[in-house]
């Protein structure tokens, strides 16, 4: 059985775990890009990120609470514009699911709650950037149902 909960200090190796197994995802994709070691944030950075509410943390764990996946967010208002309406979105920074746990389901029931949560504090919609080099992350979000809403392009020189 697993839970979904916020994250909490106790969780971060956990964590970083998980963002080690994004890098290395990344890096294959893209070593034009993402170095093949390192981390995205440091335990002080990460025990900030969890203390922030606009920036939550959800983590599903097993029975012996070990992180098994992660969903970092971003919640953004956007104020009304001449040419735009108001809205709240909640943009997905980085979902993973250990490498060990996928094909169970976890990254649909995070998904699945997170976006229960983006419904009870009133947001439009949820977002997130997939890079073409990770095709089975693209082919995730399509099966749950997430539609392309814009292209970023590049031309690498």
């Amino acid at each position: 059985m697993t839970t979904i909960r916020r994250a909490e200090n106790k969780d971060v190796p956990g964590i970083r775990n998980l963002l080690t197994q994004v890098l290395k995802i990344h890096h294959e994709g893209r070593p034009d890009i993402f170095k093949s070691e390192g981390q995205k944030y440091t335990v002080k950075e990460l025990e900030g990120i969890i203390a922030d509410d606009t920036k939550p943390i959800f983590v599903c764990v097993d029975d012996d609470d070990n992180v098994l996946g992660h969903c970092f967010l971003q919640i953004f208002e956007r104020k009304e514009s001449p040419n735009t309406y108001e809205y709240k979105t909640i943009y997905i920074d980085d979902l993973c699911i250990d490498e060990n746990a996928r094909g169970r389901h976890v990254g649909t029931n995070l998904y699945n709650y997170v976006k229960e949560y983006a419904k009870s504090i009133g947001c439009h919609n949820i977002t997130l950037h997939a890079w073409e080099c990770n095709p089975n992350a693209i082919a995730f979000y399509n099966a749950l149902g997430m539609k392309i809403q814009q292209y970023t392009m590049e031309e690498i020189l």
